[in-house]
């Protein structure tokens, strides 16, 4: 995962602010600062913790109201106190969000706060939305810590750098290494679920015992595919030239209520892309392509004017080169033909999924039958 986003923020501020979209890590690190801000030997006595799930309205309202009382209530015992708003899930744009209960009940607190809650009282507040556009977070902003844990886009490419960065660090604190490719292998599979990343690691962790290296094959037979997971696994099935397994996962995203523009856009289309971009650069040019570094590396020796349409990660520095590698093996499967062909049937498909009424569904499966059917064979 990318590295929290801070604002800018009194020095010494005793408000906290935890907020994104991936709510595994919002409840992870909230959690930890609440246990590291509790005073030694104090016990949940010194703690007041307000659950923030507010089911309506008038919820949000009274929740608001007991902040403001944690606030303003000495601890049992005298000393230092924290109050944590947990999981507050009426701050972003949502109908709860919206009602002047939470709006103005959120404005309260702030009011308590800019007043002064005194520096023995430390307030965290964990959510996973807050709306940016309100006065409350610009007033926000001016009192508190903010941290930012937000997935990343997997629809977006180079997506898979951001995750790889945070499943790296985790490795490494194991003491897991992984053999070329393993470690994007499973960022692929485990997708932008920061939960299911660390439950996959800690099943690769205890799988492995004494031996400390995962390869391709353990990442294979242990991961669990996650929603991003089956979408790259449509790839996987194009590039095998599949039809039969690619038309089973397509079924499975449909019924799971995936958007069909975003299953063209996420899956089918960067598969075919990768395998004509793979099939021309191979076609033309002698590309080293033993191993995934040796790949990258007889990359970064082509001209500019022969690499300058290729996928970039995110940050700009390089290639985002591990979906052409394994597009290499695959590509053969296809003629070059067929495969720019296969491109432009991908635009026609999206053009129907945006401007007719046509069933989603069928548009996208025609779309796969029309270049993963077996080929046909040319009248002598």
């Amino acid at each position: 995962m990318p590295p929290p986003k801070k604002a800018p923020a009194p020095s010494n501020s005793n408000i906290h602010v935890i907020i994104g979209s991936d709510e595994a890590r919002v409840k992870e690190v909230a959690l930890k600062l609440v246990q590291k801000l509790t005073p030694p030997d104090a016990g949940d006595f010194s703690n007041d913790v307000i659950e923030g799930t507010a089911d309506n309205a008038e919820g949000a309202g009274q929740i608001c109201n007991n902040v403001i009382q944690a606030l303003q209530t000495m601890p049992f015992f005298g000393g230092a106190k924290v109050v944590w708003l947990k999981n507050a899930n009426f701050l972003g744009d949502s109908v709860t969000g919206r009602a002047q209960a939470a709006v103005i009940g959120f404005e309260n607190i702030l009011d308590v706060i800019e007043a002064g809650i005194g520096a023995d009282v430390q307030f965290v507040l964990s959510a996973t939305s807050l709306d940016k556009r309100r006065t409350a977070y610009k007033r926000l902003g001016k009192l508190a810590k903010i941290e930012v844990f937000d997935k990343p886009d997997t629809s977006r490419a180079g997506w898979e750098d951001a995750v790889m960065g945070q499943a790296s660090r985790w490795a490494r604190e194991k003491g897991i290494t992984f053999e070329s490719g393993a470690l994007e292998l499973l960022v692929q599979m485990a997708g932008d679920d920061t939960r299911q990343m660390e439950n996959e690691l800690e099943k690769i962790d205890l799988y492995l015992g004494e031996r400390r290296r995962a390869g391709l094959n353990t990442v294979r037979s242990l991961v669990s595919m996650s929603r991003a997971g089956v979408i790259w696994e449509i790839g996987n099935a194009i590039g095998m030239r599949d039809l039969k397994r690619a038309l089973e996962l397509l079924g499975t995203l449909v019924y799971q209520g995936q958007n069909p523009i975003g299953i063209l856009l996420a899956a089918i289309v960067p598969k075919v892309r990768s395998l004509l971009l793979v099939k021309d650069l191979v076609s033309k040019h002698k590309l080293s392509t033993g191993s995934y570094s040796a790949f990258t590396h007889s990359l970064d020796g082509l001209p500019s004017s022969v690499t300058a349409h290729l996928p970039r990660k995110k940050d700009g520095t390089g290639f985002n080169a591990f979906p052409l590698f394994l597009a290499i093996g695959e590509s053969t499967r296809f003629t070059l033909e067929e495969l720019n062909e296969a491109f432009k049937a991908c635009l026609e498909a999206n053009s129907k999924l945006v401007t007719t009424q046509l069933d989603t569904k069928l548009v996208l499966e025609r779309l796969l039958i029309s270049f993963l059917a077996p080929r046909r064979s040319k009248a002598a």
